[in-house]
């Protein structure tokens, strides 16, 4: 019997050490953690159970038949973050390159199917060199395999991608299908086709990071929804996302002790908004006076700045916050933030997180870039996502609510169950400039009586109640007591059922 137990304990020794110590040693020199690493980084201490941990490739080509180390190029198991159950993968870049064969693909099918089955996040790092191309079609049918159980799982449980070394070509549309993409600056980055091919075909010379790196994907292509220095922080952030999600779509956002007064008030949110409607304020600074110990999660921070998005925690339990910023663009919506909205909406609604809109938006940005971009299209996504959500919704007008963006941003007429109004709001179809200019155009010539008008127009409608005379704004508030109205608003919520007519799918425009 002792015998055979050190069998196996070499064995296990012989499957922890991956690629083997030169391989490691590699990996360390260029700032990364070996899979196990990340995992024990990861999960809490001591709860990771790994499942398939001697299996191998069957692979006879090419010599690959004496080429074969256990686990195949992937850790893959179960464990907790913060006692919470999570499933697991990660590719070993020390063993052939992280490259994905079929047998590694069965690895990551098999917790996926388990995650959804049981109704816990997956969590995917991703360090591979891509298909093993000594398996030909065998590893093209393994990404599809993993493909088919992203969307699967999509709106069912959380996935969460973590970008931690290459992803290129087909590996990369498993990420782009999961909820979150982490990425890790200057040693990750995820493109279809490589800098050298980009050479050969358009003869544009360019570097792999500059093609696909973190600053790439969070700045400029919103890929990805954050970036890290190294892996030990992406890691510490991936625990933090994970506390603030449920567990599945049939689970409500984890609820911790409330530790921050409700009915806590902020006097200086009533000089939050300038005397000079122009100007602008940051709209981050109501968002830390809300939340429970000022913390925001914020997601995509990098892109469409514009607007803001991420998670906050009220009364200990989670919110998705959407709110205009008017530092940038005047709070503006255009075609990434209508998408970036977008997106985060329809997570929120999908795995039952309410959603707290902030609103101070003149409108759509004008232009022929955004309308030969297709802003009309882009922008009735984010119509879509907020008609579409039957989550507890609260939405707070705190200055501008112009046009069709007031409709867009979670008005009453699109499904918010709350909206409120500061006293400074303006809710009108335009600015008072531009509808003087418009309704009292024989008068252009004379300034006086357009100014008049203009100072008329104000006072007319440059505030909430003819709005909130209509019932389309539930209460003018104070701006200091904000946080115990949104409180109590969303707790005066949380029984909300909402039934919706039958259908297949919806066909949101994309």
């Amino acid at each position: 019997m002792k015998e055979i137990l050190e069998k196996l304990q070499e064995r296990r020794e012989e499957a922890y050490l991956g690629g083997g110590q030169r391989r490691i040693d590699a990996q360390h020199a260029k700032g990364k953690l070996t899979a196990r690493e990340r995992i024990e980084l990861l999960l809490d201490e001591g709860s990771f159970e790994e499942y398939d941990t001697y299996r191998t490739h069957r692979c006879t080509d090419f010599g690959m038949q004496d080429q074969k180390i256990t686990g195949d190029g992937v850790v893959t198991g179960w464990g907790t973050i913060n006692g919470r159950m999570v499933y697991v993968f990660s590719q070993d870049f020390t063993v052939f390159g992280g490259s994905l064969s079929e047998t590694h693909a069965q690895k990551i099918c098999k917790i996926m199917d388990k995650a959804v089955q049981n109704g816990a996040p997956v969590i995917g790092i991703n360090d591979s060199g891509g298909a093993r191309i000594q398996e030909g079609v065998a590893s093209l049918a393994g990404y599809a395999d993993v493909f088919k159980r992203n969307v699967i799982a999509s709106g069912t449980i959380p996935q969460i991608s973590v970008i931690m070394g290459p992803c290129a070509g087909g590996a990369v549309y498993s990420p782009a299908m999961t909820d979150f993409i982490f990425m890790v600056r200057d040693s990750s980055y995820m493109f279809v086709t490589g800098p050298d091919v980009v050479k050969t075909v358009t003869n544009e010379i360019v570097t792999a990071e500059e093609l696909g790196g973190a600053s790439t994907h969070t700045k400029k292509s919103s890929v990805a929804d954050k970036a890290f220095d190294n892996d030990v922080e992406a890691l510490a952030e991936v625990r933090r996302l994970v506390d603030f999600l449920p567990l599945s779509a049939r689970e409500n956002p984890p609820k911790l002790p409330v530790i921050d007064d409700p009915e806590r008030q902020d006097e200086s949110l009533d000089t939050l908004i300038p005397d000079n409607p122009n100007m602008p304020y940051d709209m981050k600074e109501l968002i830390g006076k809300i939340a429970d110990c000022g913390e925001f999660y914020e997601i995509q921070e990098d892109f469409a700045k514009n607007i803001l998005t991420g998670f906050m925690r009220l009364e200990g339990s989670t919110v998705g916050v959407v709110a205009n910023q008017p530092m940038v663009l005047a709070g503006c919506l255009d075609i990434d933030s209508s998408r970036k909205a977008a997106r985060f909406v329809r997570f929120c609604n999908a795995f039952n997180i309410p959603i707290l809109t902030l609103v101070d938006v003149p409108g759509f940005l004008p232009g022929t870039s955004q309308e030969y971009g297709g802003v009309i299209k882009h922008g009735a996504k984010l119509l879509f996502a907020y008609s579409q959500a039957t989550v507890p919704m609260v939405t707070v007008i705190t200055r501008k609510a112009y046009g069709g963006a007031y409709d867009v941003m979670a008005s009453k007429h699109i499904g918010a169950d709350v909206n409120y109004a500061w006293p400074t709001a303006e809710i009108a179809v335009m600015g008072a400039k531009g509808a003087t200019e418009i309704l009292y155009r024989s008068e252009l010539g004379d300034p006086e009586k357009i100014a008049a008008r203009t100072k008329e127009y104000e006072d007319r409608f440059a505030n909430p109640f003819v709005a909130a005379e209509r019932g389309f704004i539930d209460e003018v508030i104070m701006p200091r007591s904000t946080r115990r109205r949104v409180a109590n608003a969303f707790a005066a919520l949380r029984t909300k059922h909402v039934e919706v007519p039958y259908k297949k799918h919806d066909n949101i425009p994309l």
